[in-house]
């Protein structure tokens, strides 16, 4: 008896330790899927402040230069604009939810029978990691600036592009490489379009606009730029729909879309922002909130600014 009683309760010990133990696993399972990273990103969203034939990137002081751009973010960009310029005209001056997103960016102005198609509601620019190591991404030095595809790219150039280009939208259509012939009435035409995430560690700017930057290999950046920082993507939104014939950009077909970025971000806000929801593997919105982890918090205030910032509007 004594011997059957002992296996008994061994037998019991053992199932107890079984329910334990698959108690564990799902407590450890639910903690996982808590913890699982599916993006690492925060946005900014702008409205368009002007158009102009400028771009102080590539025609720097030179007013009237360049083809017809949309200009969002930092209210003072014109040809003249340099980093010290940007950053002089102070929180507030920006379009983009952001006080202390002092940044400029553009893009080739979309004309419609000769007129300018509108673009009244805030654009989208996401900030992402390029890189399987998002941890690894560091802010953006002040004053880098870059551009992103080319004005004189081909139809195949933009749909084979290094970066991910989902091209153009609307409607039903999705991934077309040139404006689309026709958009269901009421939609609208949205183009997106990843730059370059990796930089040589060293130049804020490059002969082409271009070399001190590259793209990810293999979601590695290359030894020649080793220093991860954010990838941009652009989602930009024309308010365009129906026969599109007459459609096109102030730098040529759909396939021409191509944009600029001159870095003059607030240091401390924008490291916070990489920091939080970037490194930390989040999907943020300006404020650096993931509606989808609450308890992950928020990093800027609902002011956009960091915590004890005063309130500045935007224009």
């Amino acid at each position: 008896m004594f011997t059957r009683r002992k296996t008994a309760l061994s037998a019991g010990g053992i199932a107890a330790v079984l329910i334990a133990s698959a108690l564990a696993a799902v407590a450890a399972s639910e903690a996982q899927a808590d913890d699982l990273v599916t993006h690492h990103e925060f946005q900014v969203n702008c409205n368009v402040h002007h158009r102009a034939t400028n771009d102080p990137i590539v025609f720097p002081n030179m007013p009237g230069a360049s083809h017809e751009h949309s200009f969002v973010g930092n209210t003072t960009t014109n040809a003249a604009t340099t980093l010290n310029s940007l950053q002089a005209a102070g929180a507030g001056q920006t379009t983009c939810l952001n006080p202390d997103d002092l940044s400029a960016y553009w893009w080739p102005t979309m004309f419609r029978n000769n007129d300018p198609v509108p673009q009244t509601w805030r654009q989208t620019i996401y900030y992402k990691s390029g890189i399987l190591r998002y941890q690894d991404v560091r802010p953006f030095p002040p004053g880098i600036r870059f551009v992103v595809g080319s004005p004189s790219a081909t139809l195949d150039q933009f749909k084979n592009s290094p970066g991910a280009v989902e091209g153009f939208e609307c409607g039903d259509i999705s991934k077309s490489w040139d404006i689309p012939a026709y958009c269901t009435p009421g939609t609208q035409v949205n183009v997106r379009y990843q730059a370059p995430s990796c930089w040589d560690g060293v130049n804020l700017d490059s002969a082409d606009h271009k070399s001190h930057m590259a793209y990810p290999v293999n979601l590695v950046c290359p030894a020649d730029h080793p220093v991860a920082v954010p990838m941009l993507e652009f989602k930009i939104s024309f308010e365009a729909s129906g026969d599109m014939a007459g459609t096109r950009f102030a730098s040529g077909r759909g396939y021409t879309w191509h944009y600029d970025f001159f870095n003059a971000w607030d240091p401390p806000t924008l490291a916070a922002l990489v920091s939080h929801c970037i490194n930390g593997g989040l999907q943020c919105n300006g404020k650096g909130f993931d509606l989808y982890k609450p308890d992950r918090g928020q990093v800027l205030g609902d002011n956009y600014r960091l915590p004890g910032r005063p309130t500045i509007p935007t224009v």
